[in-house]
């Protein structure tokens, strides 16, 4: 019987799951600290980071501890995103190679013509 290699993530011990959510988190809030919040405003509440855009359509991002996973939701479409320890990044879990931060930009990009500032770390 052939067993397939856990996850990424199932890898992390729940400390460690925490510390890397917080730092995406705060990560998020960062970005989001020189764009004008009549564009797109971001507001962390716990567990959740959820993106408001001026049409009131709203982006949210949420941890997923029992999975270590980050979920983000944005329109009709779901991410979920797991951390590849070698790559240092999170990466959807359907093999789309979409990475968080990356989908994060687009989203903000087509929804609020808004350049996030990837580069910033």
């Amino acid at each position: 019987m052939i067993v397939a290699a856990p996850p990424y993530s199932a890898r992390m011990n729940e400390s460690e799951y925490q510390r890397r959510a917080d730092d995406v988190f705060k990560r998020i809030q960062d970005l989001f600290e020189d764009v004008d919040p009549d564009l797109a405003d971001a507001y962390a509440a716990g567990d959740v980071v959820t993106v408001t855009f001026a049409d009131r359509t709203r982006c949210v991002i949420n941890t997923q501890r029992a999975t270590h996973q980050i979920w983000m939701a944005y329109s009709a479409n779901a991410w979920h995103f797991r951390h590849d320890p070698e790559a240092d990044r999170w990466l959807d879990d359907k093999g789309r190679g979409a990475e968080l931060f990356a989908t994060l930009a687009d989203i903000v990009r087509g929804a609020a013509r808004v350049e996030l500032p990837l580069s910033a770390r």
